[in-house]
């Protein structure tokens, strides 16, 4: 895994992948399983290449949970991960340009500068019947320690928290 992408785990299940502003490579790569619901890939593609034209063919599909990707457009921001019992976990810094895909588990954020951030996510909406709000952890419970840096990150990708 390159140190630019962090894969955030709990007992084995993959919560969330960060994929930050300074990963670079060549070609396409997805960085979730073909099984996902969400795919989230990278692509990287010199001038003149070709993607041939092409349509989606309609594949019935089912989906067990909304999975989202945020795109942190500008400024900064915190966001913090729970397992799927609402047991806070750990907290990463997001920074503009940077990339987050969630799975599974619970998360909350909190803008650390004013934030513009691009959603996207399975529909259609459920409303009510589509999330379950729960307290957020307190900030005395944060630490520096577990809100690494994208360099800090590098040493904690896929831990399994």
């Amino acid at each position: 895994m390159p140190p630019s992408l962090e894969s955030i785990v709990h007992q084995g299940l993959n919560l969330a992948l960060i994929l930050r502003h300074h990963h670079r490579q060549d070609g396409i790569t997805f960085f979730t399983g073909d099984d996902s619901t969400q795919q989230l890939g990278y692509m990287h593609r010199p001038q003149g290449y070709v993607i041939a034209p092409h349509v989606h063919l309609p594949v019935p599909r089912q989906v067990q949970f909304t999975q989202e990707v945020l795109f942190i457009k500008s400024g900064r921001v915190r966001v913090d991960f729970y397992s799927p019992e609402q047991q806070y976990l750990r907290s990463a810094v997001l920074e503009a340009g940077d990339v987050v895909l969630l799975a599974q588990g619970g998360h909350g954020f909190e803008m650390l500068e004013a934030a513009e951030i691009i959603e996207v996510k399975q529909g259609p909406y459920a409303g009510d019947r589509d999330k379950l709000r729960f307290s957020p952890v307190s900030a005395a419970e944060l630490s520096s320690a577990e809100i690494p840096s994208a360099a800090a990150a590098a040493t904690t990708q896929g831990a399994d928290l």
